[in-house]
């Protein structure tokens, strides 16, 4: 089966809506149908920039897809400071993480929260990338496969086969994070193949083998080629690197290097 990988650039808290705007326009002029053709290729920025990007990618009919980095699981209430499902779906977005690393060990979101909010997502049609990955004590104490398997588990509790073959699931070590220390281009897929061998066990193989899984975790244009060349690595959930446009245009551009 040809999964289309998925590039998405995750801006985390960084750029103004103006700095966002450039950065676009930036990335767009890098970027031609070929390269839309090999992969779908996002920007996730702040929710103070959704409205004027997407504004920008409707006006200029931009290929880009437009991405949120969170939501809250309900539609509407007294949430002070939350962002709903509904309101991301009126914005353009066509996906949300959840269950980012620095949601999981910040602001203590567990997987019961996490799953909530990929109901949520997939409930106001848009796509969730769905983050699971273990911290480096886990990694040393041999841990990393159950952590793994237990997040993926708990995460899509309820999620039908159907629904879990469309999303994203973004495995991403957490000791690898903004830290420049990468995964080895074997670790990096062997724990996507660990997501991808506990979704068969849920789901089973059709499943597994539709979902599409990135790999996240210090990717740069220097390494992307090799990371992308794996079995089981669908594509990239960039941080850093997405901050800037002509690093974030080569590794949209792997299919060239």
């Amino acid at each position: 089966m040809s999964r289309k990988p998925v590039i998405a650039g995750n801006w985390k808290m960084n750029l103004t809506h103006l700095e966002g705007i450039q950065l676009v326009q930036n990335l767009a002029y890098h970027l031609d149908s070929t390269d839309f053709d090999k992969a779908d290729v996002a920007v996730i920025p702040p929710f103070t920039s959704l409205r004027s990007i997407q504004t920008l990618i409707e006006g200029d009919r931009l290929d880009l897809t437009l991405g949120a980095q969170s939501c809250h699981h309900e539609t509407s209430g007294a949430y002070t400071g939350e962002i709903s499902p509904t309101m991301l779906s009126a914005l353009g977005c066509s996906w949300v993480i959840a269950g980012h690393s620095e949601r999981r060990t910040l602001f203590g979101e567990t997987d019961e929260v996490v799953n909530a909010k990929v109901k949520a997502i997939i409930a106001a049609e848009m796509t969730p990338i769905l983050c699971v990955g273990e911290t480096l004590e886990q990694r040393e104490a041999g841990e990393a496969e159950a952590v793994i398997r237990g997040q993926v588990t708990g995460s899509l509790a309820g999620v039908s086969a159907e629904q879990v073959a469309d999303l994203v699931i973004a495995y991403e070590p957490i000791w690898a994070i903004g830290t420049g220390r990468t995964a080895l281009p074997s670790d990096a897929d062997g724990g996507c193949a660990t997501v991808r061998a506990t979704v068969a066990e849920l789901h089973g193989t059709e499943t597994a083998e539709a979902v599409r899984i990135q790999y996240g975790g210090s990717v740069k244009p220097g390494n992307v080629a090799e990371l992308m060349s794996q079995p089981n690595i669908d594509g990239a959930l960039v941080g850093g690197a997405s901050l800037n446009a002509d690093d974030f245009a080569v590794i949209a551009r792997f299919h060239r290097l």
